[in-house]
């Protein structure tokens, strides 16, 4: 299992955005959108939660078509699905494998980036928080999208429909959590608790259902 978590590490840092990339995109879409909503501080300020929930969203899209395509493209899938091992696990090695070489950047960059929204100190740990408990479970519910779409070619637009929807409840408590660190009298632990039952609850239903959906693409 440790041999095929640094392999899946390895491939989705070298195949299909990386976490150079990811983190390329995330400063793109930072840095854009105060263009459009204008020079007001403190509007950036109150709405930088969300910014950062966003743009960690669209970063992790980019390469959850790549999740099992390459696999698929050079017969990896194949013998994974004749190994004998037990395909959840396998899948949630390589959601694992994919957060942490493209999530984890995108939580380190969060700090610096939320200096270009004009977020306070305390705003800038909640986001950060949030983003670390929360990404895991974007990346855990992406993995469903991207084997219902592993056989099909130029499947990341409908992957992106597919996973958007589903990640709603994530982005909301997220951007909840991260705004209750900075307003009163609203508490911080209960969207926070939230969030963290989803990414536990994608934790479990997200493997097995990705595993049944490779299953059915194999067959």
């Amino acid at each position: 299992m440790a041999a095929l978590f640094a392999r899946e590490l390895r491939l989705s840092v070298r195949v299909g955005g990386g976490a150079l990339i990811g983190v390329l995109f995330f400063l793109a879409v930072v840095t854009v959108i105060p263009f459009g909503v204008g020079p007001d501080l403190n509007l950036l300020a109150r709405i930088g939660p969300a910014i950062l929930w966003i743009g960690a969203l669209l970063a992790t899209l980019l390469g959850l078509d790549r999740l099992f395509q390459a696999d698929r493209d050079d017969g990896s899938l194949d013998l994974i699905l004749m190994s004998g091992r037990p395909l959840e696990l396998v899948v949630l090695l390589k959601c694992l494998s994919h957060w942490a070489g493209t999530g984890l950047p995108l939580v380190v960059a969060a700090p610096v980036l939320a200096i270009f929204l004009n977020l306070e100190p305390v705003a800038m740990g909640a986001v950060t928080l949030t983003l670390l408990v929360g990404t895991p479970a974007l990346t855990l519910i992406g993995a469903i999208g991207a084997a219902l779409t592993v056989s099909l070619r130029r499947g990341g637009l409908l992957l992106a429909v597919l996973v958007v929807p589903i990640a709603i409840p994530v982005l909301i408590f997220g951007v909840s959590a991260a705004d209750a660190a900075v307003t009163e009298p609203t508490p911080f632990l209960t969207p926070f608790l939230f969030l963290c039952a989803l990414t536990l609850i994608s934790a479990v239903i997200g493997p097995v259902a990705a595993a049944a959906a490779l299953r059915h693409a194999g067959d």
